[in-house]
């Protein structure tokens, strides 16, 4: 268990030590798809405008609702997606 809150610890201090330009040069995308495959190929198999045009939408909703800046919705809405996440991770699929 001690291994596991010093993996935490470091990532968290990566995280305050690493700058908003810096993040903006990374593509999270391919970062990610190594250990995540999906995330290299979704592209191709999904209809992403859909989701883009639902998520623009609740974007604009959490802005204008709860006077957001563009960043501070995002966030939220980032937030909202990972808790419904870990709320159904754990159910069969189909749920």
């Amino acid at each position: 268990m001690i291994e596991f809150d010093i993996d935490v610890k470091e990532i968290q201090e990566t995280i305050d030590r690493t700058s908003d330009a810096a993040t903006e040069k990374i593509d999270w995308t391919k970062a990610w798809s190594k250990k995540y495959p999906i995330l290299a190929t979704y592209q191709n198999e999904v209809e992403t405008q859909v989701y883009m045009t639902e998520l623009s939408r609740l974007l604009a909703d959490l802005e204008k609702k709860y006077g957001y800046n563009r960043l501070d919705a995002f966030l939220v809405l980032k937030d909202i997606l990972a808790s419904v996440w870990k709320q159904r991770k754990n159910l069969p699929d189909g749920f």
